[in-house]
């Protein structure tokens, strides 16, 4: 690992050199003096655009290259952090429970992105990019803090992304990147209310927002925005899979969001969960095995969590073929991924072994479903379907001993 590390820093430092190398051809093209803001200079959005699609095409070394000529050309502006700390962040995202050194290095490059924003609010206090830039780096620091359910951290740094973003509430005439802001608080100031009752009273500190308008405001930015178009999608994906049950919505979303980034294992596996949700088992089939072929190649961000999704889908599409011959395997992979992950009260891991003991009991193979169906009622409570089948089963395997 020390050895990986080095040489990732020897490389790290070649690319920036190169960077400064191609730093004067390049600043000659982008006409960086067009406005105060670099937020609203689209010779600069144009020079960038390839190293923002490569970012969400997990080609992060690419990416960043261009990343670092921003660093190089505008050292005291906060974006070359801010989207360093975007790539980082979607490095974690195909497995963001995992615990990695790139979280401490996201929180870093977010620090400096408030640094940089705050050193221009002291000699431009109404800087409009400096508010946005701040909102922003709190509050994806909000959102990695809150994935870790560290609830203080969470809380606190929303706190002060609020706080910025109330400086630039109301001027998305300014940019559609500002409307991000608005519509995430919008939604889910009123989102967390309903779904997390014990976190009412922090809630009280914050001003109520309002959903309906959120959505119209994530569905501009999707459109309109340039650095948070991408954000804005997965957010709307999200909502429409799991909170508005828009599940064709979502399947169009997450198909052309893939589209655009075919080698996104995040947007991969969504829109395979997408297409096993509305019932398209032959595409679901396809996007598994494709998902499997990349994860056993190595490919970069396809790790057991995507694995997990694919094995599951493909034994239930077996499962409904009655080709248990195919689909006991796929299950067995699922069970071991989930364990493997720490997500054993996940409705993969539970249905899967639903299923298999299911399966070896019509085969009289009870040594193998006993231990199965104990799993699935210690993870579920009583009253719940999974769990009622798994005592039913129990009993079945007891008649049939006697």
């Amino acid at each position: 690992m020390r050895f990986k590390n080095i040489v990732l820093g020897v490389v790290a430092a070649l690319l920036f050199n190169s960077a400064a190398v191609q730093a004067q051809s390049k600043k000659e093209r982008v006409e960086s003096d067009t406005s105060r803001y670099l937020l609203l200079n689209l010779a600069l959005q144009h020079e960038i655009t390839t190293a923002v699609d490569n970012m969400y095409n997990f080609d992060f070394h690419k990416a960043e290259v261009e990343f670092n000529w921003l660093k190089y050309n505008y050292p005291e502006h906060p974006l070359g952090y801010f989207l360093f700390g975007i790539s980082t962040w979607w490095q974690m995202m195909p497995n963001l429970d995992k615990e990695s050194p790139l979280g401490e290095e996201f929180l870093a490059y977010m620090d400096t992105a408030i640094y940089k924003s705050e050193a221009i609010l002291e000699q431009d206090e109404d800087n409009m990019e400096a508010n946005f830039f701040l909102a922003g780096a709190y509050g994806f620091q909000g959102r990695y803090h809150s994935e870790k359910r560290n609830w203080g951290k969470a809380t606190n740094t929303g706190r002060l992304a609020l706080k910025y973003l109330e400086k630039s509430q109301g001027n998305e005439s300014f940019s559609p990147e500002i409307l991000f802001g608005d519509a995430l608080f919008n939604y889910y100031s009123i989102w967390i209310r309903e779904e997390y009752p014990m976190l009412r009273p922090i809630l009280l500190f914050f001003p109520r927002g309002d959903k309906a308008l959120g959505l119209k405001q994530l569905e501009t930015v999707a459109t309109n925005a340039f650095y948070t178009r991408v954000e804005a999608i997965f957010f709307l994906m999200r909502i429409k899979a799991f909170e508005t049950n828009e599940t064709f919505e979502a399947l169009r979303l997450s198909e052309y969001i893939f589209g655009q980034y075919p080698n996104n294992p995040y947007f991969h596996r969504f829109y395979a969960r997408m297409l096993y949700s509305a019932g398209q088992m032959d595409a679901t089939e396809k996007e598994s095995l494709e998902i499997l072929k990349r994860f056993d190649a190595g490919m970069e961000g396809y790790e057991e969590m995507s694995a997990r999704y694919a094995c599951f889908y493909l034994g239930a599409i077996h499962r409904g073929r009655r080709n248990w011959e195919v689909a006991e395997p796929y299950y067995k992979r699922a069970i071991s991924y989930s364990a493997d992950l720490d997500l054993e009260d996940s409705g993969y891991h539970i249905y899967s072994l639903l299923h298999l003991a299911e399966y070896y009991v019509e085969q009289k193979r009870y040594d193998e479903a006993a231990p199965m169906l104990s799993k699935v009622r210690n993870e579920t409570k009583r009253k719940e379907s999974t769990n009622q089948k798994a005592r039913e089963l129990e009993k079945e395997i007891k008649r049939n001993k006697k």
